[in-house]
């Protein structure tokens, strides 16, 4: 698909993309589209949503956040590990939720846009998505029991690394599921904080917790292929995409038992 940065045509078109996909697996889904002020000018945004009813009714609400948009100024920048490995994920787990619904929560499925800075994060500049998106479910008064937030999760080999602003029981469910499914060799923690779309909701209120890989690159602990024309396609390993998924489904029932 190439660049999809946001406000450009192929950020539009990737919204477009992930509703129909969403659409074919006969779930309700959406695009909600809104405008905001930058430093860098007007920035139109476009979340993509789609819900997953429980099979039991209830309030209670699980939130699932992928970002799709990419870097801007970056030539040939397709973006594959940054935010495509988390936003193919994001859409296998649309397709297995909706064929298996969670019992008692309802999952709320958010492909959001914006979370790339245009020039320095602030509250004016990135992270544009995930504080539309948590401030309507506060609006909405929504129940939500835990926002899982997942980027750059593709690398082969991949190492998820918990950032300590996270919601401790959230992070000790995800380490606690690694460790049961016998991949706790892909799961650790963060010596830090990271700024990523799980802060809003944070900020909200909502117990958060983000999945991130921070360590992209042509050796061990180097970042050199983040945000360059290196992130490709052949980047990406099958294997990891499916540790990081299947540590999030046995969350989603832990959380779904409670």
């Amino acid at each position: 698909m190439g660049p999809r940065d946001a406000g450009t045509e192929g950020g539009l078109q990737a919204a477009a993309w992930l509703v129909d996909v969403l659409k074919h697996m006969h779930l309700s889904a959406g695009m909600d589209i809104f405008t905001n002020d930058t430093p860098s000018g007007s920035l139109v945004c476009r979340n993509v949503l789609a819900e997953i009813p429980a099979q039991e009714k209830t309030g209670d609400w699980i939130v699932l956040i992928s970002h799709f948009d990419t870097k801007s100024g970056i030539p040939k920048f397709v973006g594959a590990n940054d935010s495509g490995s988390s936003t193919g994920l994001l859409l296998e787990m649309a397709r297995i939720l909706g064929t298996s619904p969670l019992r008692h929560d309802n999952v709320l499925l958010g492909f959001v846009d914006g979370e790339e800075c245009r020039i320095e994060y602030g509250p004016r500049d990135g992270l544009h998505g995930s504080r539309r998106l948590a401030r309507q479910l506060v609006h909405e008064s929504r129940h939500v029991q835990a926002v899982i937030v997942m980027d750059m999760i593709g690398k082969p080999n991949v190492k998820v690394t918990l950032p300590m602003n996270g919601s401790p029981a959230l992070t000790q469910m995800i380490l606690a599921s690694a460790r049961d499914l016998g991949v706790s060799e892909h799961f650790g923690l963060f010596d830090g904080g990271m700024l990523d779309d799980h802060q809003p909701f944070l900020d909200a209120g909502f117990p958060a917790v983000d999945l991130i890989d921070f360590s992209f690159g042509s050796a061990h602990g180097l970042n050199d292929y983040w945000h360059t024309p290196q992130d490709t396609m052949d980047k990406l390993s099958d294997a990891s995409l499916t540790v990081v998924g299947r540590v999030v489904l046995d969350t989603l029932g832990r959380l779904d038992s409670r």
